[in-house]
């Protein structure tokens, strides 16, 4: 029972989505507004499972004090000023001027932000080990992954200043990501989605069960 309620819960909820997609009419629209509130409140616990269970690999690091403990300390310390700041204002730790909001937009952002330009150096060396010219696909990759970097900095267009205007490596950059980049996305999407619809198949039927955790 404890795999079979689980599979019944899934195909029953699956497919009272798939029939309101199509038949969005009573009792369909009013069972899946119920579905969705019911999907709200869990979310919600999921939340705080993720947190809690944050502090408790955190809290383990810095009692066995393994590598970059120190880190820890700094993520629980965090933790616990942010969630009383935002308990402490009550309804308003939203609004501008609050404790809350100051430390989002004037430390939280900028951290975000530097983790996101850090990000680009990570991005550059995978793409030079990714993006070795072996054949024509992969030269052309590169050749595409070199223009477009050029064409979304300043120093692209004094490089191509002595090129027509429709060739500098700005609107080169612009002209390789609204045609074949965004072919290419298109391509992609449609194969995510043939995916995603034979994945939710497997689950609602009960064919895939990996979700139900114990290997089969």
């Amino acid at each position: 029972m404890r795999r079979e309620v689980p599979l019944l819960i899934t195909g029953i909820v699956g497919v009272v989505f798939v029939l309101q997609y199509f038949i969005p009419h009573w009792p369909f629209s009013q069972v899946n507004t119920w579905f969705s509130d019911w999907f709200s409140i869990v979310g919600a616990f999921a939340i705080w499972l993720g947190a809690l269970n944050l502090l408790k690999i955190s809290a383990l690091k810095v009692i066995g004090k393994k590598s970059d403990w120190g880190y820890a300390i700094v993520i629980i310390i965090s933790f616990i000023i942010m969630v009383a700041i935002g308990f402490a204002e009550g309804k308003e730790f939203r609004e501008q001027g609050t404790m809350f909001s100051w430390l989002y937009e004037y430390v939280y952002s900028p951290l975000s932000a530097t983790m996101f330009a850090l990000l680009a150096f990570f991005v550059a060396s995978a793409s030079y080990r990714a993006f070795r010219a072996r054949n024509l696909d992969a030269t052309l990759l590169l050749m595409a992954g070199f223009l477009i970097m050029l064409g979304r900095v300043p120093v692209g267009d004094s490089i191509s200043f002595f090129l027509p205007e429709n060739y500098q490596f700005s609107q080169v950059a612009s002209w390789i990501m609204t045609w074949p980049q965004t072919a290419g996305q298109r391509a992609i999407m449609i194969g995510i989605a043939l995916g995603l619809v034979s994945t939710s198949l497997r689950i609602i039927l009960g064919i895939e069960r990996a979700h139900l955790g114990g290997g089969d």
